[in-house]
């Protein structure tokens, strides 16, 4: 039986009562464990959208002025939140048939404040993502690329931010997915809409509010998914326990929804989020037996992102937990995270090219 840290990341428990808002709410819900998303939505919806549609009221100078704490609020408190709980919802929908048009408000009205366009990430995730498992057909693999260059990352990012829409664009042809090909551009161009509107009202607010978060989310995003898939076992790359980390007794997931448990979730992609801690000690011994790379309190995927990139290997090996019998020492765990960052021989994906 290994042996690991007690884990203290959130499941869930029902409360004892629910306020008048909930109760209204509850009846919609497809499961009632998704009521904190009711609550996440409605403090974005309360607080946010009415401070960012006040900036459109401002001259550019007060807009200048206001944007930093904007967005240092944005970034700090809410980004992680909405990400991952649009990334839950896009997995199981919150509302039940009944009330499906009320799916929309996450993607369609929150999103844009937080640099999501309307479809994309629904799409791309679910459309491609999961199908594909990481593996080459993945738009957004990480297979062939060196997970702790920097400029290997760098390629990474601007490829998937210049050209993203067109490559997932031309895997959803060849897969003949007409219906997510015709969800992405209607997402993509009402987003274009908006923003043509809203830079004709206000330039700078414009800026603030839509142009800034969605550069900073698609970098958060891409470095995201980069660190969650950069220790991969080439003999077994399409592998969810081999190709994926696990972040466990984190902060982060109790402010995201348990989205640390990524090598968990991609062997288990419908699991609901609060499922997930239970799941994973009680197939701690499949872990062990599949030499999986599980950090134990790691603030986020950023912060490994960050260590990789500047090469700081003791830093993680001192956090990974140790499944191996004897246990790794820390030198043989730093040539072990090293030998799983290594980028499969031949050419990294084309930046510009389409084929």
């Amino acid at each position: 039986m290994a042996t690991t840290p007690p884990i203290t990341d959130p499941g869930w428990t029902r409360p004892e009562r629910y306020s008048a808002v909930e109760r209204f709410f509850l009846p919609m819900l497809q499961d009632e464990r998704d009521m904190i998303f009711i609550r996440t939505s409605l403090v974005i919806s309360l607080t946010v959208i009415p401070v960012a549609l006040c900036l459109f009221a401002l001259p550019s100078l007060w807009v200048g002025l206001l944007a930093i704490p904007y967005l240092v609020l944005l970034i700090t408190q809410l980004f992680g939140r909405y990400t991952l709980m649009l990334h839950a919802t896009s997995h199981r929908r919150c509302f039940t048939r009944a009330h499906d048009r009320m799916n929309r408000w996450i993607p369609w009205v929150l999103g844009p404040f937080f640099g999501m366009t309307p479809t994309s990430f629904f799409v791309h995730h679910m459309g491609m993502h999961h199908p594909e498992n990481n593996m080459e057909a993945d738009e957004s693999t990480t297979l062939c690329y060196q997970r702790d260059n920097i400029w290997h990352f760098l390629h990474y990012w601007a490829r998937f931010f210049f050209f993203g829409d067109l490559h997932l664009s031309r895997y959803l042809l060849a897969r003949n997915r007409r219906k997510l090909l015709r969800s992405l551009w209607i997402g993509e161009l009402a987003w274009l809409a908006l923003l043509a509107i809203a830079l004709w009202i206000n330039w700078a607010a414009a800026l603030v509010v839509f142009v800034t978060p969605l550069l900073l989310m698609r970098f958060f995003m891409m470095s995201g998914n980069f660190a969650q898939h950069a220790f991969i076992d080439m003999e077994d790359p399409d592998n969810g326990f081999k190709n994926s980390t696990c972040l466990t007794n984190t902060p982060y997931n109790h402010k995201c929804y348990n989205d640390g448990y990524h090598a968990v979730h991609h062997v288990k992609a419908n699991l609901h989020w609060s499922d997930m801690p239970t799941w994973y000690e009680e197939h701690i011994d499949e872990f062990a037996r599949q030499d999986a790379l599980v950090f134990n309190a790691v603030p986020n995927n950023q912060a490994v992102w960050f260590r990789l990139m500047t090469h700081d290997y003791g830093w993680l090996a001192d956090r990974v937990v140790q499944f191996a019998n004897p246990p790794r020492s820390r030198e043989e765990t730093i040539a072990w995270l090293k030998a799983r960052t290594q980028g499969r021989r031949g050419r990294i994906k084309g930046l510009w090219a389409l084929s």
